[in-house]
């Protein structure tokens, strides 16, 4: 009887730590140019994703988004834009708008998303409630906030607007140190 009561209580307890919580390899969203993206593809990779806009004081740190997905994407590293214009009405473009702007200006290469809104994009509702992630509550309160994702879909930590993309936290993430 104090077996079979053991096990039930490990699979109670199993069943309570380990709970469904999503990776980001669960979901799927749309590119800027329309085409369905399966973040499954991004398995064995490290992700920053990264709430964009074309009208910000952090517009500038484009640049240096690009320059550190140049200098780790050999590494099984991707960056992930999402445009987004909750904060300010900074990114009142379409996606035609965006793709060119982040062409022309800052010469992104790394995968943009269609524009979302926070507070109604399934990824940003996983990225921000612990609940959902298993890790963290997080509140983007404006653009260019960061958060990083390892190679198993986990979220791993948030990082606000001010943190640079070439910051060592992240370098130093990216690198595994």
């Amino acid at each position: 009887m104090k077996k079979i009561i053991g096990c039930m209580l490990a699979v109670v307890t199993m069943a309570f730590t380990t709970s469904g919580t999503k990776t980001l390899h669960d979901f799927r969203a749309q590119t800027l140019e329309g085409a369905d993206f399966n973040f499954a593809d991004l398995k064995g990779k490290k992700v920053l994703i990264v709430n964009t806009a074309s009208e910000c004081g952090y517009t500038p740190q484009y640049k240096d988004l690009e320059a550190l997905y140049e200098k780790y994407k050999s590494k099984n590293f991707v960056i992930i834009g999402f445009p987004c214009n909750d904060f300010g009405g900074q990114e009142p473009g379409t996606s035609a708008d965006i793709k060119a702007f982040c062409a022309k200006n800052y010469g992104v290469t790394f995968q943009m998303m269609e524009k979302v809104s926070i507070a109604t994009s399934p990824i940003y509702k996983w990225l921000t409630s612990k609940v959902e992630n298993g890790v963290l509550d997080a509140t983007v309160k404006w653009n260019f906030n960061k958060f990083l994702v390892d190679e198993n879909g986990q979220l791993v930590k948030h990082l606000g607007s001010k943190v640079a993309p070439m910051d060592t936290e992240i370098t130093n993430w990216i690198e595994g140190k």
